[in-house]
């Protein structure tokens, strides 16, 4: 049995986390433990106390934020129209990872030893090939489309809005869609 955690350390683990959302969604997963620690106004060694690895910290934080896309599956599921239920949940997804660098990263990134993100990533890409599954079924997106292509074009207009601003990747998806669109070759 795990002894419950004093006040002091539980605000201070709250604190660290806080402070790691607002630095890796700025500077990504990369950043600097020791910027994290000092915002919260604690030391490195309270950091590690809390969090041994970069990954145990990506891990406590990153989880519950992928959790949108368990949203963004039950609002395409709701949508009656497969082609409005894929270009939603797409729009829906770019938006979220071009607001928060460290989510992007997490999502497209390698961490071993965060075994709850990789569930949460793993969770997150069944829905969407079940929403991409739905629109081909429905014949609205072009059959030789798979996964893996659609996924490396959601992450190359992520990055696009990551490097050049919202509007770039907004600008493009209409064209992006439009070439995944059933019958546009």
């Amino acid at each position: 049995m795990t002894k419950p955690m004093r006040r002091d350390a539980a605000r201070n683990r709250d604190r660290l986390l806080q402070e790691a959302a607002g630095v890796f969604t700025e500077q990504g997963l990369a950043a600097s433990l020791e910027e994290i620690a000092r915002r919260a106004g604690v030391s490195i060694g309270t950091l590690y106390n809390h969090f041994p690895t970069r990954d145990a910290l990506v891990d406590a934080l990153l989880p519950p934020r992928l959790n949108a896309l368990d949203e963004f599956a039950e609002q395409a599921a709701a949508e009656p129209d497969p082609w409005l239920a894929f270009a939603g949940f797409v729009e829906r997804m770019l938006t979220q990872l071009t607001t928060d660098r460290g989510l992007l990263e997490a999502f497209t990134g390698d961490h071993p030893a965060a075994a709850r993100l990789a569930e949460a990533c793993a969770r997150g890409m069944t829905h969407f090939s079940a929403v991409l599954d739905r629109a081909r079924r429905a014949g609205v997106i072009r059959a030789d489309a798979t996964d893996q292509n659609v996924v490396h074009l959601v992450w190359a207009l992520s990055l696009l809005g990551e490097n050049t601003g919202a509007s770039a990747w907004r600008e493009s998806l209409p064209f992006v869609l439009d070439g995944l669109r059933a019958g546009r070759r």
